[in-house]
């Protein structure tokens, strides 16, 4: 296999918080605590979870738009953290970011022009005012909006059209690696669609790698070809997309795979729900052991004290759970009452 295209070693990211009195001790958020993965190019790689497990801030550290706390992240074979600062601004060129919500990431004083044209002003690319504002047309085109609305502001357009925009103005420096911050769950499930089939469009005309951040796995089935599945901090399973639906090896990823709907009535009719215990245990006092343990069905008395690392349960495929007992249990493929 050739080297990843990103690659993330150990990353940790903690937050300090309010301390529970005036004299008390400092308390930490373990919003990120120890993820390793590996994206290469060409991937669509999809990362699920719920909300708050961290999925943002790894997202957000690794662009290093939040500073990490420990471990390391590299692209294309350079330490992203060690950058001096010319060589990081060339690094902002080949990752762009989509963040989630379109109402708030566009600056609503400019207008669809002045965004567009703001990456090449800020990378000293096309001086040429004729030059950018070809461009700038032909990004439009390429995401399908009318030229006309290039001195309109972004309060003048719909969800999926401002979203739209995002898309453009993270096309226009021809990046590498593109990080979609959950970036249609802010839209309606029409033009969701909309936009998802936009995205694997520009993905073969410009040959870009996704690392595609989301809560849906629908959504997640239908765009990535490897999917890493994240539960309060931490990666607790990693897998091909097709493969982690068809025989998930982590009781947690099986509970979120029994709650996604069936499309046929008759078998969403006979589908065994799996209901976990209890909530997401507090970032700020993650359980001892392995963390998934006060929520799983399968917990035995070690799982209070041993915390399991990621190890492959079959080539490619990985999993934060000991062999037995989860993995003698019917997958959530077989989930299906007699």
């Amino acid at each position: 296999m050739s080297e990843p295209l990103l690659e993330v070693r150990g990353l940790v990211k903690h937050f300090e918080a309010p301390a529970e009195s005036f004299l008390g001790p400092k308390r930490r958020v373990f919003a990120v605590d120890g993820v390793s993965l590996s994206v290469y190019k060409g991937d669509t790689f999809g990362l699920i979870g719920e909300s708050g497990c961290g999925k943002t801030t790894l997202g957000r550290t690794i662009l290093k738009l939040e500073p990490a706390t420990a471990g390391k992240v590299f692209f294309e074979g350079r330490d992203v953290f060690a950058l001096k600062p010319a060589a990081l601004r060339q690094l902002r060129r080949d990752i762009q970011v989509v963040f989630q919500d379109p109402f708030s990431s566009l600056d609503p004083r400019m207008t669809v022009s002045d965004i567009l044209e703001e990456p090449f002003a800020i990378h000293g690319m096309l001086p040429s005012g004729t030059e950018r504002r070809r461009r700038v047309a032909e990004l439009m085109d390429v995401v399908g909006l009318p030229k006309t609305a290039l001195e309109r502001y972004p309060h003048m357009f719909s969800g999926g059209q401002r979203q739209r925009i995002g898309i453009a103005r993270a096309l226009a420096l021809n990046p590498k690696l593109v990080v979609l911050d959950e970036p249609v769950s802010a839209l309606d499930v029409s033009i969701q669609a909309q936009v998802l089939n936009l995205l694997q469009d520009l993905q073969k005309e410009f040959s870009l790698t996704y690392f595609f951040i989301a809560h849906d796995f629908s959504v997640v089935r239908h765009l990535c070809n490897r999917t890493a599945v994240m539960y309060l901090g931490r990666i607790v399973e990693s897998a091909p997309t097709e493969e982690l639906f068809a025989d998930p090896q982590h009781p947690y990823t099986e509970a979120l795979l029994s709650a996604v709907p069936a499309p046929d009535p008759g078998l969403e009719k006979r589908r065994k729900r799996i209901l976990l215990a209890g909530d997401v245990p507090s970032p700020l006092d993650p359980p001892s052991g392995c963390r998934f343990h006060p929520r799983c069905r399968y917990a035995l008395p070690a799982c209070r004290v041993s915390d399991p690392a990621l190890a492959e349960a079959r080539p490619g495929h990985s999993a934060a759970c000991p062999p037995a007992p989860f993995r003698s249990k019917p997958s959530a493929a077989a989930l299906v009452e007699s």
